[in-house]
């Protein structure tokens, strides 16, 4: 490809990822701490007459930014690392697109086995440490059998995680709000299945989404991805990050109005 035209193209997909990205996770925060305390409340009658006009509305820019951002991530991937032969420590070795094929399968069949997982473990504290070693797994994966860079591995962590989150907002949190808005709309109660489940994977979401943002920003700054102990620090920034994550719930439940 010319490299004007791949400098362009670059520019263009960065751009809509980032708006796109701005869309989503500042509707995921919106849902989380501004709005689900303010939720509880509602009179029914509040709830009936606000859910129906607010939620549709705010759910139709949460799920097509988080679809355009993936679609936006995947390409700019594409460009970056497989097109431009970076995405390994030796830029000479392996084949860039048969991983790219492995990393697509690898995401796809990731989803069906988390949700699996989701479902079908009742403790969620087991469920959670499954997923996270299978996250580790995935990692290994990619840096002792891939060969990828500190670089690459980062970008495709996040990745993994931002690939998750899109797969819930699409899958799960999306038909479970469509029952749960259309039961307070005829001023029935929803299922607490579905509200239990949607409200799951939406704070899966937001708990992903601290060291999400660090791993995509984490190509500027080679002395973390670049160091020796970078795996270590990649687990500190998750760590870090579910903390942060969990201490902003707690500070959201404590914001009142006037």
């Amino acid at each position: 490809m010319n490299p004007e035209m791949n400098n362009w193209m670059q520019l263009i997909f960065r751009w809509i990822h980032v708006v796109a990205g701005i869309a989503w996770i500042g509707h995921l925060y919106f849902f989380n701490w501004v709005n689900g305390p303010l939720a509880k409340t509602y009179t029914p009658e509040t709830r009936k007459l606000v859910v129906p006009e607010l939620m549709p509305r705010a759910l139709y820019w949460f799920r097509w930014g988080a679809a355009w951002t993936w679609i936006t991530g995947i390409l700019l991937a594409g460009l970056v690392y497989y097109h431009g032969r970076i995405v390994f420590e030796d830029p000479n070795s392996g084949n860039p697109w048969l991983w790219l094929g492995v990393f697509t399968v690898l995401i796809l069949v990731g989803f069906v086995v988390y949700n699996a997982i989701m479902k079908g473990v009742k403790n969620l504290i087991a469920a959670n440490a499954i997923c996270l070693v299978l996250f580790a797994a995935a990692y290994a994966l990619l840096e002792c059998v891939g060969k990828f860079s500190g670089r690459a591995l980062y970008i495709h962590a996040g990745a993994i995680l931002g690939s998750m989150m899109a797969g819930n907002v699409w899958m799960i949190i999306w038909p479970y709000q469509k029952r749960i808005i259309t039961a307070i709309k005829n001023g029935t109660a929803p299922d607490p299945a579905d509200v239990a489940t949607a409200g799951l994977r939406s704070r899966h979401n937001t708990f992903m989404s601290v060291p999400l943002i660090f791993t995509m920003i984490s190509n500027h700054y080679p002395t973390v991805y670049g160091s020796p102990y970078r795996d270590i620090i990649l687990a500190l920034i998750l760590a870090i990050g579910f903390m942060a994550t969990s201490m902003l719930y707690t500070k959201s439940a404590k914001v009142t109005g006037f």
